[in-house]
């Protein structure tokens, strides 16, 4: 069975639900040609670019953008806030799966 969400008009098969009142995740992979900082399920993801710092939140529409140096602030689901300083990289965000890659 599926259902429609009223609040974003997608259809959701029953098993993958969420509970209600539960907050809305979207997947973060943070990662360079040798290392992986962060893959995991996140509330939300911060950031600087040429036009400032900017937050990234779950249904974010499609989005590319060139990263500047500072830290990146990733809040997940699991653990605590994990700060990552960065010198640079590129962000792509699609359907709540967000890639960062770092050191290109």
């Amino acid at each position: 069975m599926s259902r429609t969400d009223a609040s974003t008009g997608e259809v959701i098969a029953d098993s993958k639900a969420k509970p209600a009142g539960s907050a809305p995740t979207m997947h973060v992979k943070v990662y360079s040609p040798f290392k992986t900082y962060f893959d995991e399920d996140a509330f939300s993801i911060s950031a600087i670019n040429a036009t400032g710092p900017f937050d990234i939140l779950p249904r974010h529409h499609n989005f590319l953008t060139l990263l500047g140096t500072g830290e990146m602030m990733i809040r997940p689901v699991r653990g605590i806030e994990q700060k990552i300083r960065i010198s640079g990289g590129l962000m792509h965000v699609k359907a709540d799966r967000i890639t960062v890659f770092l050191d290109i």
